[in-house]
């Protein structure tokens, strides 16, 4: 029983220690991040740790006056916004479809969808860049951005939703059915309240996914329908990175998105554990 007791105390002591470090090593990136973009950038690359040089805001006053960093982060809340709701609003019929009236081809439609993620952005890129450019006129728009962005992310919300739909019992569904309610109002009040926490998880997530986009909104925009991305991507010159304004415009990018999910955890764990409790 000593033993035991003893073997007891210990976990309660290493496991919250063991969650402590592999939370600093998560979180040593991101605190690095905003502790360099205080720095010169002189003195971002000088090897000095901690306290041994200036704090100054003149990365963040730079990024405000001189790069338009305002507009950059509207085009980012318009473009991840709108293809979130465009992407919602398609994958929400289509998981319902697969969920309650599933074919003999359900499970290959869904992992083919899957099988586009597996696709190389580069391996389009040009194709993309020059159909864009020469023939449909829309390169640098917002609406090329937000097409682009609703048909990378779709696959996996169509995933999400149809796990989640899974989860609620189909009699609810039939008896609606039973009740003369039109598959419009089978899912605008049935299965949307049933599965709202899934659905608010799933657009949290595609708009992070959005949001944090580099690879199309860099190569797809130059100045009208240029995202956060572009600005980071901004900050690099022949003679190298400019590490005190590339981690002051990085910290600004990312910083949206942090508060979004520490209002939302609520809703993001409610999304997340959807279903797992019978």
């Amino acid at each position: 029983m000593a033993t035991v007791s003893q073997n007891s105390r210990l976990s309660n002591v290493l496991w919250p220690v063991a969650a402590w470090v592999i939370a600093l090593i998560f979180f040593f990136p991101i605190f690095w991040l905003v502790f360099t973009s205080f720095k010169t950038d002189a003195d971002a690359v000088k090897p000095e740790f901690l306290f041994f040089f200036t704090p100054t805001l003149e990365n963040y006053t730079n990024m405000t006056e001189n790069y338009d960093y305002w507009r950059f982060a509207i085009n980012s809340v318009i473009t991840s916004t709108f293809a979130t709701l465009f992407a919602l609003t398609v994958g929400v019929p289509a998981a319902y479809a697969m969920a309650f009236n599933p074919s003999r081809h359900t499970k290959d439609i869904l992992m083919w969808m899957l099988s586009t993620k597996m696709l190389p952005a580069a391996a389009v890129l040009y194709p993309m860049t020059f159909l864009t450019k020469n023939f449909l006129g829309i390169y640098d728009t917002h609406f090329l951005v937000i097409l682009v962005l609703c048909l990378i992310n779709l696959p996996i919300v169509i995933w999400m939703l149809f796990t989640y739909f899974k989860e609620i019992p189909k009699e609810i569904i039939e008896a609606g059915k039973m009740d003369g309610v039109s598959t419009w109002g089978e899912i605008k009040d049935i299965l949307i309240p049933l599965a709202w926490g899934g659905i608010a998880s799933t657009a949290l997530l595609t708009f992070i996914f959005c949001w944090n986009e580099a690879y199309w909104t860099v190569r797809l925009t130059t100045i009208d329908a240029a995202t956060l991305s572009t600005l980071i991507e901004g900050n690099r010159a022949p003679e190298g990175l400019f590490f005190g304004r590339l981690s002051a415009v990085s910290t600004a990018a990312i910083a949206p998105i942090v508060i979004l999910g520490w209002f939302c955890q609520k809703q993001l764990v409610a999304g997340l554990t959807f279903g797992a409790v019978k």
